[in-house]
């Protein structure tokens, strides 16, 4: 067997240059939105499991915020369902609940736990129901469509919004050295479960735990301009100048919006990451190219 000088040297380099993030985010939190293509790639999910267990086990604190509307959609079309969804925001009555906390609280959240652990990881799954993580209450939502002569407020069903976060349960996991993994369902103070956004989810808990970073995966290159070019790095005045040309809206428009209010809110940096990109989460956190665009405060 030959040794292969220039491999070695190419990995002892990428190690040594990686070096600098792993001293400076040692013992940091870092919130990771997980969905899009990086959910139901087999290569990605692999690539995904392996950042996050590496990150652990150098120090850091990964916390992972699912999604799963792919998944809730096949369920609800085997069960003879329709999908239905007001401005991007799935309609959720009570049936659709019970089928959107199976398929969050249960098969895709086990899934990606089972992934974390087979790469060497010790990740624990809950929903915000677990431990009272996630408060929630019912969303209220007005359209402005243009079709409207005026503003309409339209039930949704058991939509919500996050009105707090309750830590407890995530500082006892992370002081476990364990992996949090969690589905973005909340309860009311009725008791009644919510189904809510994981972007939303996502910053809040970044926010509520002043963590250093929050990733969003995205199926996009990050934030473009009218140009279709990734934008590498934004602040707020940045982010209004985009979104009153036209180049932000759609369903950026709420990542881009739950990124500022998580910087805004003490979290350090926000990052918007291609999660097409195999090991994207090591990019971003690893080296100083990233895959998408970073968010800061001013």
């Amino acid at each position: 067997m030959t040794f292969d000088t220039t491999s070695a040297m190419n990995i002892a380099k990428v190690l040594t240059e990686a070096l600098p993030y792993i001293q400076r985010f040692s013992g940091k939190t870092i919130v990771i939105k997980y969905g899009g293509n990086a959910m139901v790639d087999d290569a990605l999910k692999k690539s995904f499991a392996r950042d996050v267990v590496l990150m652990k086990l150098v120090g850091m604190n990964p916390i992972v915020v699912h999604g799963g509307g792919p998944q809730i959609g096949a369920l609800l079309k085997k069960i003879g369902k329709e999908s239905r969804f007001v401005e991007g925001m799935r309609v959720t009555d009570s049936e659709t609940m019970d089928v959107v906390e199976m398929v969050l609280g249960g098969q895709v959240n086990k899934e990606i736990v089972s992934l974390i652990n087979q790469h060497g990881g010790s990740a624990v799954g809950l929903t915000g129901k677990d431990g009272d993580l996630i408060h929630a209450r019912k969303l209220t939502f007005t359209s402005s469509a243009p079709e409207m002569n005026a503003s309409e407020i339209i039930d949704i069903g058991h939509v919500g919004e996050v009105t707090s976060i309750n830590t407890a349960v995530v500082d006892m996991l992370i002081g476990g050295n364990f992996i949090p993994v969690i589905a973005p369902i909340g309860v009311g103070k009725d008791g009644q479960s919510y189904n809510i956004n994981a972007d939303l989810v996502a910053g809040k808990i970044a926010e509520v735990l002043k963590a250093e970073k929050l990733i969003l995966l995205t199926n996009t290159a990050g934030v473009l301009d009218k140009d279709e070019k990734v934008v590498s790095g934004l602040t707020r005045s940045d982010v209004e100048k985009l979104i009153a040309d036209g180049s932000i809206y759609g369903g950026m428009l709420p990542k881009i919006r739950c990124a500022l209010e998580a910087v805004q809110g003490g979290v350090n940096t926000a990052h918007i990451i291609d999660g097409r990109v195999e090991h994207a989460v090591l990019l971003e956190v690893f080296t100083d190219q990233g895959v998408g665009t970073l968010i800061r405060r001013s």
